[in-house]
């Protein structure tokens, strides 16, 4: 089966020029449903695997996404690398709203989320120090460059538990921490795509400045809507060049299609069939 690219991100992104829808997969995992049913499609001969994280209806609020269930499906889906497409807010003056981010690191600050696929008894301690695969990332700065996109090619992500969006206080307590733009859902979604050794890098897409900008207005779901169809055009544009480019081939030289293989903690071919079943497809070529 042909390597397929997975697509996180809204409903908006399917509509791309050029696209040819093939099929739409209901896949059942481990852990549940994912968010939606994964939409199968072709991009200039290239396979591709859409997922709204949210829902079609965007009836998922972040905190309560099955991230286990969307990373795994994907896995499922023969899916080797993922691109998170998210709206975030900025903390740095310098990043506008309609601006895009390739975010280098991520500060986890969200609660109550199931964050790994290794609960026991098979355990595995897998490396973030990279969060984000540089090959896939250096693909879409590229793509971003050709599509005239204002990007900035590195920045850190605060990822915040959500609903509710920041304090003043909290929102400036991050940006003294050195962080770039403040989101709510790429955290655990990368923890667990690199436990499933999936190439993973998120395209940020500013959408407002968060509530620490005296000479803005604070943040609001209308105006990051607004800002939000912009966005997503430019996003599609983004998608089309990316892959117009994309060979036949691609490779990973970031050790994203290896981290199981010094992080488990356990005999795999010593396991019962009972313990080995809810992570089968992240190991079997470990058994």
């Amino acid at each position: 089966m042909q390597a397929r690219t997975g697509i996180i991100g809204g409903s908006g992104l399917y509509d791309i020029q050029g696209i040819e829808k093939i099929d739409s997969l209901d896949i059942d995992t481990p852990y549940g449903k994912p968010s939606d049913k994964l939409l199968l499609a072709r991009i200039n001969g290239h396979e591709v695997v859409f997922l709204p994280r949210h829902g079609r209806t965007h009836s998922i609020p972040p905190h309560k996404i099955n991230y286990r269930a969307n990373i795994y499906a994907m896995k499922v889906a023969g899916v080797n690398r993922i691109i998170s497409v998210s709206a975030v807010g900025s903390l740095r003056q310098e990043i506008e709203p309609g601006h895009f981010v390739l975010v280098d690191q991520f500060v986890d600050r969200t609660h109550s989320r199931e964050s790994t696929f290794f609960d026991g008894p098979i355990v595995a301690h897998v490396s973030m120090a990279d969060p984000v695969c540089a090959c896939l990332k250096s693909k879409l700065l590229a793509a971003c460059t050709s599509a005239s996109i204002t990007t900035h090619p590195t920045g850190n992500y605060m990822v915040m538990q959500g609903p509710q969006f920041s304090s003043r206080a909290e929102s400036e307590l991050y940006r003294s921490w050195g962080m770039d733009v403040i989101g709510m859902t790429n955290m655990p979604e990368a923890k667990l795509a690199r436990e499933a050794e999936i190439c993973y890098a998120t395209v940020a897409m500013s959408t407002d400045y968060d509530c620490w900008h005296e000479e803005e207005e604070n943040v609001s779901v209308s105006s990051i809507v607004e800002t939000m169809h912009g966005n997503v055009t430019k996003a599609q544009l983004m998608l089309q060049h990316y892959f117009n480019t994309l060979t036949e081939g691609f490779s990973c030289s970031s050790g994203c299609p290896s981290a199981l293989e010094h992080g488990i903690f356990a005999d795999l071919k010593a396991q019962s069939d009972e313990a080995l079943r809810p992570v089968h497809v992240l190991v079997e070529r470990l058994l």
